[in-house]
């Protein structure tokens, strides 16, 4: 029997560059002891204080459908939110809650792309992100940024791919590269967006986590919040990433289409999982910050134990949970001192090349695991790479 175009050219074909990843998990089950630094999984569990909230609404009997747009509390919430940080007014009716903000994206895409329009997006890049445009029937544009620009992507390249395309999706902060784009690029890309006519589809998951610089919302901008939606994710501010609970934020109109997509699809979020949202929405800075406090603390142990050598240099580390790592000194592409570096020290990262064609010859480093394993772990993928660059200099 055939099956749909759509789900078999999902991924493009080809290797996804995660044979890394896939590995080191096989070694895992077959009883390898792995320094794991690959996915951004925190190495805290979601707060005790929020599963207490869970388990409050679950035994009160919140356990059946929930109503598919979300709970007025919880779309309330993330109004006042999202209305506190962009300045821009936000009700109920500009939220959509979802199961997750992978299905945030999907949902955003399939509101504003219709079959074979063409969906841009920035490489480096989140590994779902052209999956995620393939799967809602337009094409998938990648605009390659350059590692001697910071990864900061220019309004020209943007402009200059922009033929035919309806849509770009952004990340800031940005995984994998760990860049917080700059408010000259967000002014740069909303310019091309309007001059375009082009719907942005804004990823903020990591806006709790910026270690450097501000986090702008593209919604702030002139112009901007009629043709913007916002994505946001209790997955990584509030370390919830197995609850999937995340939101569209947008114009009224789109929002209301996507709550009909949503009654066909998700029909809606658990209300035990809304009710423990809420309560985390509303603790406040405080618990956010505890949160973030390990990524933060690992960045500045990185950066001193980089400052001791010169073959790795560091992408600015200035938000997410992510290390990006110019590896090329060593001689090898991203993957191959990747696989060796899992070989020789048992240590599992990220090829830069599982992300786009721009972060070949990086590696990322995710800062998931306790601060002294993390320090241990980052001294030896530096002395690693300076034996390799020092071979490759004596050939």
């Amino acid at each position: 029997m055939k099956l749909s175009q759509r789900i078999t050219h999902l991924t493009g074909g080809g290797s996804d560059g995660w044979d890394v990843f896939y590995r080191a998990r096989r070694m895992i089950s077959e009883g390898h002891v792995i320094t794991e630094l690959t996915i951004g999984e925190h190495d805290i569990r979601t707060h005790p204080t929020i599963l207490d909230a869970m388990d409050l609404s679950a035994r009160q009997g919140n356990t059946g459908y929930a109503v598919v747009p979300g709970s007025d509390l919880l779309r309330d919430t993330v109004a006042a939110r999202i209305q506190a940080r962009t300045g821009q007014k936000t009700s109920r009716n500009n939220v959509l809650i979802t199961p997750g903000g992978q299905s945030a994206l999907f949902a955003a895409h399939v509101a504003v792309c219709d079959p074979g329009d063409v969906g841009l997006y920035l490489d480096p890049y989140y590994a779902t992100y052209p999956g995620t445009i393939r799967g809602a029937g337009a094409k998938a544009r990648a605009i390659q940024t350059t590692a001697e620009d910071a990864f900061q992507p220019r309004a020209q390249q943007i402009d200059a791919a922009s033929d035919g395309a309806v849509s770009l999706l952004i990340n800031s902060p940005n995984n994998p590269t760990g860049v917080v784009y700059s408010r000259e690029t967000l002014n740069g890309i909303a310019g091309v967006c309007r001059d375009r006519d082009l719907w942005l589809i804004s990823d903020e998951v990591y806006d709790t986590q910026v270690w450097e610089g501000e986090h702008i919302s593209p919604r702030t901008l002139p112009g901007m919040a009629e043709r913007t939606l916002v994505v946001g994710s209790m997955s990584k501010s509030h370390a919830m990433t197995g609850s999937r609970c995340g939101w569209v934020v947008g114009p009224e109109e789109v929002i209301t289409h996507l709550i009909n997509l949503a009654t066909h699809t998700t029909y809606g979020v658990p209300g035990f999982i809304q009710d423990a949202a809420s309560f985390a929405l509303n603790a406040g800075h405080d618990l956010e910050e505890e949160i973030a406090a390990p990524f933060r603390r690992r960045r500045a142990q990185a950066i001193a134990i980089l400052a001791t050598q010169n073959t790795i240099s560091l992408v600015p580390a200035q938000g997410a949970m992510y290390l990006m790592l110019d590896i090329r000194a060593a001689g090898l592409s991203g993957e191959e001192f990747a696989n060796a570096l899992l070989d020789t020290h048992a240590i599992a990262v990220m090829p830069g090349e599982s992300f786009g064609k721009a972060a070949a010859g990086h590696v990322r480093v995710a800062m998931t695991i306790d601060d002294d394993r993390f320090a241990a772990a980052l001294r030896t993928i530096c002395e690693f790479a300076t034996g390799l660059a020092e071979s490759h200099a004596a050939e």
